[in-house]
């Protein structure tokens, strides 16, 4: 950037503009290649669409009910909708999704750059396209809040670019319909109208009330309404309050004035990027740690004292501080608990300085004369080849989960967080002594994290150590009384372990916790099954499929339900939906053949039985019960020979 601009640059050709886009797509293909082969991660499954918000119904609830998502970021969430009705649960479309926005936004900081006449447009694109600072974001399906959002805040910005020269209606409310887009897809671009203001004193030297700042008030109230409610939803649903969040006014001041060096630090030198990193402990008794702050205070003071001679410097300064605001500590966000920082959070601040170091480069072959001039360009053309191949390395690190929790444990060996998400990966891979190790490493660590004790009693549970199992549960949710997962986990626990009277409160304050919860809905029938309890039993099994139609489950036990409460039409219509869902459903079949056996359908029940041994020969109750059946058919050697698979002695007579 420069001191000012003399005015919007020559417009490109349209197939100069195609060859920038091609350029710049396709630089960022082949620098994140590797992302295109990786799967889901951490977090995914709380973005990518659930089975209960895959419906119409579900799209509605993903816009008008807050806690349906992770986040009230409904925009985001409708295209994750529209993802998966296109590629379902393929990763592969999630990942080129996200490269293709990235390439976008990064044509469209482009043609930013253009209209606001900033030298080196093309090679501050590059930049943003090439920097590895940039694969958390993009090789992470999660984070397409931020590529999503980015594309709609600088379409934005040029649209009120374009305003602000015509004094349009039409180009004002199509740039504030983009700024509530972006908004709805992530709120960190609340700090567009503050970055307009710092781009219109940049061009002319001053700024204006009644033209500058007037016309900014609506989206400054938009900016501040959805700040609000993202930190609401923040704490509400995902857990960012407790004793790791009882930070004082000094310790966030703190916070954010070395978190500034660090974004400052892995853009010149990325090379030691981690998912997640060590956790500072801020002291504001300690003078050395006031260093950052009152050192980034002193480089504004001075940018200031600066800005007759070029508004420029101070200009990328407020940008990249200003947009970096909302994530330098000041609000509360649940990535706090583990790490201050993260590479995800400057996604949209590094534009600013992109822009510099483009322009600085741009200036500097510029004032270079004669034979040297190349060797500016050289120099630019090594750089970008050096941030791709460290892209490349990157983006390799995000190809599934194991490899992205093991590289950062070792880049980050204090990382408690990584170690208890690694054992998770552990536990599900069926490596259950190795899983509770590396819970009880990230314990040792730190002995106050609540998903930690819960991942711990799934570990219990899946050893049936009931005891310890509960012990868990109760810790995580001593910690965080509104954790209604692990409710979940420890209600499931207690009905497992017959303890179905308390297995019914648990589900119960689960549900009262998350209404639209079908999995709890299901647990809670199942409880209340086990007791006797049919009739009510038979409403929360109908209540789960209400929020999740394509539960086969639900449907099958609803099935066996009605045939204990007479009802077999009803019975067979639900275990049929059952197997038309999963026709590979054992319990289905075994269900299904025990409705026809009380209906004195004796052969079919038999073909049901038969089925479901197939799909799962080891289930002793459905030998003894296909054994009963053949005994009534008369076929005595058949059931002497199920009886025998059973395990139990054939009731006198059947021999």
């Amino acid at each position: 950037m420069t001191g000012s601009s003399s005015g919007e640059e020559a417009p490109l050709s349209p197939r100069r503009r195609l060859a920038a886009f091609l350029v710049l797509a396709a630089a960022t293909f082949a620098a994140y290649w590797p992302a295109l082969g990786a799967g889901f991660i951490w977090d995914d499954e709380g973005h990518v669409t659930r089975p209960d918000l895959r419906s119409l119904a579900g799209l509605g609830r993903i816009w008008f009910r807050l806690g349906a998502t992770q986040q009230y970021y409904p925009v985001l969430h409708s295209a994750f909708w529209i993802e998966h009705r296109l590629w379902g649960g393929s990763p592969l479309g999630y990942h080129l999704c996200n490269l293709v926005l990235h390439a976008v936004a990064a044509f469209l900081f482009f043609g930013l750059l253009r209209r606001l006449a900033v030298p080196g447009a093309l090679l501050a694109g590059l930049l943003f396209a090439l920097h590895p600072v940039g694969v958390e974001t993009v090789a992470w399906v999660a984070e397409q809040k931020n590529t999503l959002s980015a594309v709609f805040y600088l379409l934005s910005a040029l649209a009120y670019l374009r305003f602000d020269e015509e004094r349009t209606a039409r180009w004002y409310l199509a740039a504030l319909g983009l700024f509530l887009l972006a908004l709805l897809s992530k709120t960190v671009t609340a700090t567009l109208p503050a970055a307009l203001l710092v781009v219109l004193w940049w061009r002319s030297g001053r700024l204006s009330w009644r033209r500058d700042a007037v016309p900014l008030l609506p989206w400054l109230a938009l900016a501040v309404a959805g700040g609000l409610t993202t930190a609401w939803v923040e704490q509400r649903f995902i857990g960012a309050q407790g004793a790791h969040f009882g930070l004082g006014p000094a310790a966030r001041v703190l916070i954010a004035g070395r978190a500034v060096w660090f974004y400052l630090g892995t853009l010149v030198w990325p090379v030691k990027l981690a998912f997640i990193y060590p956790r500072w402990i801020i002291d504001p008794r300690s003078p050395a740690q006031y260093f950052y702050p009152l050192a980034a205070l002193a480089i504004l003071v001075v940018l200031f004292r600066l800005r007759r001679t070029s508004r420029a410097p101070l200009a990328v300064a407020l940008l990249f501080a200003g947009t970096l605001f909302p994530a330098l500590g000041f609000f509360n966000v649940y990535p706090f608990v583990y790490s201050f920082v993260a590479d995800h959070f400057q996604y949209l601040a590094d534009l600013a300085v992109f822009a510099g170091v483009g322009a600085a480069i741009a200036g500097a072959r510029g004032a270079v004369a004669g034979r040297r001039r190349p060797l500016v360009g050289l120099g630019a053309g090594l750089l970008l080849a050096g941030l791709g191949i460290l892209t490349w390395r990157q983006a390799r690190t995000y190809h599934d989960l194991e490899t992205l929790y093991r590289t950062t444990i070792e880049r980050n060996p204090s990382s408690w967080f990584a170690r208890g998400n690694l054992g998770v990966i552990l536990a599900g891979t069926g490596r259950l002594p190795e899983a509770m190790q590396e819970y009880e490493a990230a314990l040792r660590l730190n002995p106050e994290i609540p998903q930690t004790y819960n991942n711990l009693g799934n570990a219990w549970t899946l050893q049936r150590r009931w005891p310890e199992a509960l012990a868990a549960y109760s810790r995580a949710l001593e910690l965080w009384p509104e954790f209604v997962e692990a409710r979940f986990d420890r209600a499931t626990a207690l009905s497992e372990a017959g303890r179905l009277e308390e297995a019914v409160v648990d589900f119960g304050q689960a549900l009262r916790q998350r209404p639209d919860y079908p999995e709890a809905e299901f647990g809670l029938a199942n409880a209340l099954a086990n007791l006797g309890r049919l009739e009510a039993a038979a409403g929360h099994y109908r209540a789960a499929l209400r929020l999740r139609p394509d539960y086969p489950e639900a449907h099958a036990n609803l099935g066996l339900a009605l045939v204990s409460l007479g009802q077999p039409q009803a019975a067979f219509a639900e275990l049929g939906q059952a197997l038309r869902l999963r026709p590979d459903y054992a319990e289905a079949h075994a269900y299904l053949g025990f409705a026809l056996a009380q209906g004195g359908r004796l052969a079919e029940a038999a073909t049901q039985y038969r089925e479901a041994l197939r799909l799962n020969p080891a289930n002793a109750d459905v030998h003894f019960q296909l054994a009963t059946v053949l005994r009534a058919l008369g076929d005595a050697a058949g059931a002497a020979a199920e009886f025998r698979q059973s395990g139990s002695p054939a009731p006198e007579g059947s021999r």
